[in-house]
């Protein structure tokens, strides 16, 4: 990172202050004394290697953080993380979910979801210059966007000569600076461990992102390679990965007022946007979202009521729209009694303030911060005439679209083709296609649609896709019923429901499917040169806001500089690492104070036998046993479930390794408290609080209740 860029002051307000920010593993030396002082006892340069203890362990799944705890690529993860794996394993005659699943032997694993991918960052390496050459920072819109994708590819397929590894050139500070990062992709990943859902979903949607929470949510997976340790995509014949580094598990649990650090990937944090964006996310776009999402949950659940089958297949999706669905009402309710929005456009008034202050400030900074906000104002007003479109579409005919822009893509060479449909993209793309048959049901997805259909044929025309009407033959005053039997027509038309049949059209030409009588192939031909356009202007908008809002930040960082605050990227899917404290709450969002620990006695107290309580009555046996072990908590005569700590984390952290000084594993970040989720946009230092499942509860699970003393032992436990 570049010192012009971060200032690593020590700060004002000691280690309370220091728990904020998801520090790059590199910036880490820069904050060394605020890691010693909370506790690490590790040198924190270690924690910038990262092929070497801790960080080599460390791994994405795409979407969730996990890390390697055996010698034999045994991965730990949270259990809603390998929600997909169970659910896919799962038969009504068979139900994983409900059961939960041990593989006593190797040969007993099983395959995870098409497209599963153990990730492991191997480098990091800032190529801002090889980005915004002096050739592209004289460009604007389209041909800056342009110019862009051309010098990522260019570094991503040199990347890729490593055969095994997958690189990208992630954005850090809105467009100002660009990494590239290298990671070894693992693509065959089976389901190892998981308990029932009444353990690892213990409380639902009910207790989600709610204080206090006895929720065991972990489950386990494998990595697997060829047998000359190459990445390979699933075969009976490979090999458990070795990797170079696992975690040790710690024999001594955490208390409170102990250091813990979350290492894992955090998806996004928007703590320096413009007002303007704040306004729009919190009074437009997330009441949307939350009345969409509300309207999906609701038809799935009325169309999968008699279905176990359908059930199952759109378990995982209900849990993750549930998941976000009561995460955006918890922001909307934080937001709502808040002075966010005035403290950033104070905030902003004072950086504006500060440039014009200075002639030469002024003359670098000051038309770019006029600019991003009028271009931020327009790219918004199409979000909101789009909204609808991204739920109207069947799931088929979005699988047509993506065959039939690969078709196109494919007649070009590989390296002019758009990210995402060049040859690295051909295999997750398969995977995806074929991924589909274990998670649609026909009438589930039409019934979806025509919900959605009706609300978007309620705008005026003019708010509507005129050519996205043509092609499916949407017309205004269309009733329920005019509706239902256009989507017959259309789901009857085509073949793309079957497997072998979406296959078929992979490697054909853009003549195969403009000849095609499928009705979702030729309703995805006909969407294309529009598409086209609109992706266009789309990549005029965003080459000119990339311009903009990267001086923006260069001005909002040398602001800040300018206060003696520091500076750390939002969150962007890439390694990060925060640190803090086991720590309760004084003021919990209930009006009572909020111990740093539950307890299994929790459970008992909450177990109802039915629902989201329902703890499987071999566990409630276990616990009025009171057969604990070694894992109980000092102090207490019961085995201790969650624990709250001063972590800075959010999606994407789910799973992540919370480990102590020594760097030993303690627990897995899995949520945070619903008040203060909002700090992915306005973090709170002091009620912010994530929480963790405790190792203890863990370990107690899988040897007194599961009975997988084959993991135990491969993880060096007693």
């Amino acid at each position: 990172m570049k010192k012009s860029l971060l200032l690593f002051a020590t700060l004002a307000s000691g280690a309370a202050l220091a728990n904020e920010g998801m520090w790059m593993p590199q910036q880490l030396p820069e904050v060394a004394t605020q890691l010693k002082a909370a506790g690490l006892q590790l040198a924190p340069a270690t924690l910038t290697k990262l092929t070497e203890f801790p960080m080599g362990a460390i791994v994405s799944l795409g979407g969730c953080s996990a890390s390697f705890v055996s010698p034999q690529g045994l991965v730990v993860t949270n259990h809603h993380c390998a929600y997909g794996a169970i659910a896919r394993n799962s038969t009504p005659q068979n139900n994983l979910l409900a059961n939960g699943f041990v593989a006593k032997t190797l040969a007993d694993e099983l395959p995870g979801v098409p497209g599963s991918r153990v990730l492991v960052t191997t480098a990091v390496d800032n190529v801002t210059a090889k980005i915004i050459t002096p050739a592209v920072a004289k460009l604007n819109g389209k041909a800056r966007s342009d110019a862009i994708e051309r010098n990522e590819k260019t570094l991503i397929a040199a990347c890729e000569k490593d055969i095994g590894h997958r690189c990208s050139v992630p954005a850090f500070y809105g467009g100002l600076e660009f990494y590239l990062i290298k990671q070894l992709e693992i693509k065959d990943v089976r389901l190892v461990h998981a308990p029932p859902e009444g353990v690892g979903k213990f409380g639902g949607d009910t207790d989600n992102w709610m204080w206090p929470r006895h929720t065991g949510d972990y489950s386990f997976l494998r990595a697997y390679v060829s047998r000359d340790g190459k990445s390979a995509e699933f075969s009976k014949d490979n090999v458990p990965y070795v990797p170079k580094h696992y975690l040790r598990l710690a024999k001594d649990g955490v208390k409170e007022g102990d250091f813990v650090m979350a290492v894992g990937y955090p998806g996004r944090t928007n703590r320096h946007r413009l007002p303007s964006e704040v306004a729009y996310t919190f009074e437009w776009n997330y009441p949307a979202y939350v009345q969409a999402s509300g309207e999906q949950l609701a038809v799935i659940a009325r169309q999968t009521k008699d279905s176990e089958d359908k059930k199952l297949k759109y378990a995982s999706q209900v849990a993750s729209i549930n998941n976000y669905y009561k995460n955006r009402q918890g922001m909307l309710a934080s937001y709502a009694g808040s002075d966010i929005l005035a403290r950033k456009q104070s905030e902003h008034a004072a950086l504006k303030a500060w440039v014009n202050a200075d002639p030469a400030r002024k003359q670098l900074y000051a038309a770019d911060i006029e600019q991003v906000e009028t271009l931020i104002a327009e790219r918004d007003a199409q979000g909101r005439r789009d909204f609808l479109l991204n739920y109207t579409a069947p799931r088929l005919l979005i699988a047509a679209r993506t065959l039939y822009r690969l078709a196109n893509e494919s007649a070009k060479p590989d390296v002019e083709r758009k990210l995402g449909f060049q040859q690295r993209d051909l295999a997750p793309l398969q995977s995806n296609l074929a991924g589909i048959d274990r998670t649609y049901d026909e009438a589930v997805d039409k019934a979806l649609v025509a919900n959605f259909i009706a609300e978007y044929l309620a705008q005026p025309a003019a708010s509507r896709n005129a050519n996205f009407d043509a092609a499916l033959g949407l017309k205004d005053g269309m009733k329920p019923a005019d509706i239902k039997a256009l989507l017959d027509t259309l789901y009857r038309g085509s073949k793309l429901a079957d497997k072998a049949a979406r296959e078929q059209w992979l490697g054909k030409k853009p003549a195969d499917f403009k000849a095609s009588k499928d009705s979702f192939i030729k309703a995805a031909v006909a969407m294309y040169d529009e598409s086209m356009k609109r992706e266009a202007r789309d990549e005029e908008l965003n080459g000119k806001i990339q311009q903009s809002y990267a001086n923006y930040m260069q001005a909002h960082i040398a602001f800040m500089h300018s206060k003696g605050q520091a500076v750390y990227p939002d969150a962007n899917s890439t390694l990060r690492v925060t640190f803090g404290q086991v720590a309760g709450r004084a003021d919990g969002a209930d009006g009572t104070a909020w111990k740093a620990f539950t307890t299994v006695d929790g459970v008992l107290a909450k177990a109802t036998g039915s629902g989201e309580f329902n703890a499987p009555a071999t566990q409630l046996a276990a616990i009025k046993a009171r057969n604990f072990g070694n894992y109980t908590l000092p102090g207490t005569k019961t085995v201790p479930v969650d624990f709250l700590a001063t972590l800075d984390i959010t999606g994407g952290n789910s799973g992540s390794a919370t480990l102590n000084g020594k760097g030993e594993l303690v627990g897995l970040a899995f949520d945070g408290t619903l008040d203060t989720i909002i700090s992915d946009w306005d973090f709170n230092p002091v009620a912010t609080r994530s929480i963790q499942l405790d190792l203890r509860y863990m370990l107690w699970e899988m040897k007194y209740v599961d009975h997988a003393n084959n993991l135990l032992k491969e993880m060096h436990v007693e």
